[in-house]
C-alpha cells in the first residue's frame, strides 16, 4: 500500500479538485483519550458527512461500530457521489481518532485511492486554514459509480483470532491503553471482562501519534518493533474495532503489510467466558 495519508497542506491545494471527495467521519462518542470539545461545528469546505456509528455499520450485529456488509456499503455511499477515480480524504475532529476506521473501511471495500488526513479538523485548525459551518450540500445529478467488493484478508472474526492467536507467525496487537489490557481497569462496556487476548502485544493508539498527527515513520518503525518478526499475520484489536484502525493506519505508514483488523476486538472477546483471557497478574484464566 502507498503512503495512507496525505497534509493539510496538500488537502488545501487540491480542496475543489472535482475529483476530490471530502468526509468527516468524527465519531460522537470518543474513548481511550480526552475529546475535544467543539462549542460550536466548524468543518473543512465541501466536507461531507460520513456517519460510522449510525449508517457506515451493520446495524444488524450485537455488537456496536461493526463493519458493514459490501451491500450495506453500496447502499450508504450510493448518494455521495464516489466514482472508481475517485480521490477520498477522510478527517475527523480529534485529529486521528475515527478516520483509520473509515479509511479502512474503504479498503476492505476495494476501494484503493482513500488516505486520511494527518492531524484531521484540530491541524487544520491551529494552521488557521478556511472553515465553513455546515456540511458540503451533496449536488450530484447521478449517484457515484463506485461498487464495492468486500477483500479477502483485511477483515476478521473471533473464529479466525480464536484458531491464529497463538500461532508462531502470528501477532495480536492490541490498541487500548495499558490499565484496560493488563485488567487493572474495568472495561466501559457491560458484561465485558478485563484484560486481553493471551499474547497480544499492548501498543495504546496514543503512542503512534504526535500531537493530533501520526508520528515521522523512523519512530513508527522504532514502535513497532515486535512487527519485524517473520510472520504471515498480523491482527489488531481494540475495544470495538475503531482505535485498531489507528494502529493499522501507523503499521501501514511504516511500510508494514498483512494487516488484519480483528472487528469484535475486546467488546466481543471479553465478553464471551469460553474466550481465554490474560492480564497482568494472570497468564490465562
Amino acid at each position: 500500500m502507498e503512503y495512507p495519508l496525505v497534509s493539510t497542506a496538500w488537502l488545501e491545494a487540491n480542496l475543489f479538485d472535482n475529483n476530490l471527495i471530502l468526509f468527516d467521519a468524527s465519531m460522537e462518542q470518543v474513548l481511550g483519550k480526552e475529546p475535544i470539545v467543539y462549542s460550536q461545528f466548524v468543518a473543512i469546505p465541501r466536507a461531507q458527512k460520513l456517519d460510522i456509528e449510525k449508517v457506515f455499520c451493520d446495524l444488524t450485529s450485537s455488537l456496536s461500530h461493526t463493519m458493514p456488509t459490501a451491500e450495506q456499503f453500496n447502499q450508504a455511499i450510493a448518494e455521495l457521489g464516489v466514482n472508481s477515480d475517485s480521490t477520498v480524504v477522510i478527517y475527523d475532529n480529534q485529529g486521528i481518532y475515527s478516520s483509520p476506521r473509515a479509511w479502512w473501511m474503504f479498503k476492505t471495500m476495494g476501494f484503493e485511492r482513500v488516505f486520511v488526513l494527518d492531524g484531521g479538523l484540530p491541524q487544520w485548525l491551529a494552521e488557521e486554514r478556511m472553515t465553513v459551518d455546515s456540511y458540503h450540500p451533496n449536488e450530484t445529478e447521478a449517484p457515484g459509480d463506485f461498487c464495492a467488493e468486500e477483500q479477502p484478508g483485511l477483515v476478521c472474526n473471533l473464529h479466525h483470532v480464536l484458531t491464529r492467536f497463538d500461532a508462531e507467525n502470528v501477532l495480536v496487537l492490541d490498541a487500548r491503553g495499558e490499565a484496560r489490557f493488563n485488567g487493572n481497569s474495568s472495561e466501559p462496556r457491560a458484561n465485558v471482562r478485563s484484560g486481553h487476548i493471551p499474547g497480544a502485544i499492548n501498543i495504546p493508539f496514543v503512542q503512534v501519534l504526535d500531537g493530533h498527527k501520526l508520528k515521522e515513520v523512523e519512530a513508527l518503525r522504532e514502535l513497532f518493533g515486535p512487527l519485524d518478526e517473520p510472520v504471515c499475520e498480523r491482527i489488531f484489536s481494540c475495544g470495538s474495532g475503531i482505535t485498531a484502525c489507528i494502529l493499522i493506519l501507523a503499521a501501514v505508514a511504516a511500510g508494514y503489510d498483512n494487516t488484519v483488523l480483528y472487528d469484535g476486538s475486546w467488546a466481543e472477546w471479553g465478553s464471551n467466558p469460553q474466550m481465554p483471557v490474560s492480564t497482568a497478574q494472570n497468564t490465562d484464566s
